[in-house]
C-alpha cells in the first residue's frame, strides 16, 4: 500500500501523502516498512524519546526536508508515522497525564476554564495544536484510562503544522513552493494481508512445536524457533522458558512479573541500517514498491527486513 502511494506521489508530482501505521507502544511496523519501501521521512517513535524532540522539533525535521526537496525540483514525498508517535513526545505525554487526571474528576466546559487546571506549559502546547486534535485528545478514555490513540488523526495534526511552518518560512522568503499533504492511515486494512510463505512455515512450526513439548508434559515454555535466516529444512524447534522472558515491575503497589515489551532497539542492526540511509532517502527518490506478496516464483521465500538483519543477515 505504501508502495501504491509512492508510485502515485511520482506519478502526480504534487502530493505528500503522510501515512500513519499502526504500532501504539512500538515502532516496529514503521522501521519495517521504512526498511522495505524507501520513504523520505520515517518517524521512529522510540528514537523522538531518547532525544527528548518536541512536537516543534518534528515539525521542523519533516518541514526542512519538504524544503530540500522543493529545493531539487520535487514538490512531493511519502511520511511514514507510527500510530502510537504523540505517545513518545514527552511534553504530549505530560499533557496527555494532565488532561487524565482533568477528565477524571472534572467536566470540560465549553468556555475553557477546565484549562486553568493545566501547567502554562501544557496550557500553551495545548492550544499550540489544530483544533480537531485538541478534540480528540478529549475523546473518551479506554477502560484503561488512555487516550484512545488509534482515534487521534496524527497525520492530519503534522500535515496543517507543516503548512503552518512552511507559510512561516514563505513569509520569511526561505520557501516559495507549493505543498498539499494527503493523510492516510493504514490500519486494519494494512495489517489484514495474507500470510507469506515464511509466516505460515513459521507458524506451523510454532504450532507444532507447542504441541510436541505438550505431549512429552514439557511446560511452563515458549515454543520457539531459531536459525530463520537458513532455509526452513535447517530450522531448530525447542522451547524457551517462560520465566527467561520476565522481568519484576512494580504494578498497583507490588512486584508483579511481567514480560517486558520488545521496543525499537536504537543499536541494533534494522534501526542502524535505516539510520544509515534516511538521509539519502529523504533528498532522493529511492521508492520501493514491493507489490503483492509472491507464493511462488523469486522473492517467494523472503523474510522481513528487520529479523533478517538483527540475524546478522545481508539484505
Amino acid at each position: 500500500m505504501i508502495g501504491n502511494v509512492m508510485t502515485d506521489a511520482r506519478s502526480t508530482g504534487k502530493y505528500y501523502h503522510f501515512v500513519r501505521l499502526m504500532g501504539r507502544a512500538a515502532s516496529h511496523i514503521t522501521l519495517e516498512c521504512a526498511l522495505q519501501t524507501h520513504p523520505n521521512v520515517a518517524l521512529i517513535g522510540e528514537e523522538v524519546a531518547e532525544k527528548k524532540e518536541t512536537l516543534k522539533n518534528v515539525t521542523d525535521y519533516i518541514t526542512d526536508v519538504v524544503c530540500k526537496r522543493a529545493e531539487l525540483g520535487y514538490n512531493y514525498g511519502v511520511v511514514l508515522i507510527p500510530e502510537g508517535l504523540i505517545d513518545f513526545i514527552p511534553e504530549i505525554q505530560k499533557l496527555i497525564a494532565e488532561l487524565n487526571e482533568i477528565l477524571a474528576h472534572d467536566v470540560v466546559d465549553e468556555a475553557g476554564a477546565w484549562k486553568s487546571k493545566l501547567e502554562p506549559a501544557s496550557r500553551e502546547l495545548f492550544d499550540f495544536l489544530p483544533k480537531t486534535i485538541q478534540e480528540q485528545l478529549l475523546l473518551e478514555r479506554d477502560p484503561h484510562g488512555n487516550v484512545q490513540v488509534a482515534k487521534i488523526e496524527t497525520e492530519k495534526m503534522l500535515i496543517a503544522m507543516v503548512e503552518t511552518e512552511l507559510e512561516k518560512r514563505r513569509a520569511a522568503g526561505k520557501y516559495s513552493a507549493h505543498f498539499r499533504g494527503q493523510s492516510h492511515f493504514f490500519g486494519y486494512e494494512g495489517r489484514c494481508g495474507l500470510p507469506t510463505n515464511f509466516d505460515s512455515s513459521y507458524c506451523y512450526a510454532l504450532g507444532y512445536g507447542a504441541g510436541a513439548l505438550l505431549q512429552f508434559g514439557k511446560t511452563g515454555l515458549i515454543s520457539s524457533v531459531g536459525n530463520l535466516a537458513a532455509p526452513v529444512e535447517e530450522w531448530t524447534v525447542g522451547g524457551t522458558a517462560l520465566t527467561a522472558l520476565m522481568d519484576v515491575e512494580r504494578r498497583h503497589g507490588k512486584n508483579k512479573p511481567v514480560i517486558k515489551k520488545a521496543m525499537v532497539e536504537l543499536d541494533a542492526a534494522p534501526f542502524k541500517k535505516f539510520a544509515s540511509l534516511r538521509d539519502e532517502w529523504a533528498s532522493k527518490n529511492r521508492y520501493i514498491s514491493p507489490g503483492p506478496i509472491q507464493f511462488s516464483g523469486p522473492g517467494s521465500d523472503a523474510s522481513n527486513h528487520t529479523l533478517m538483519l538483527e540475524l546478522g543477515a545481508e539484505i
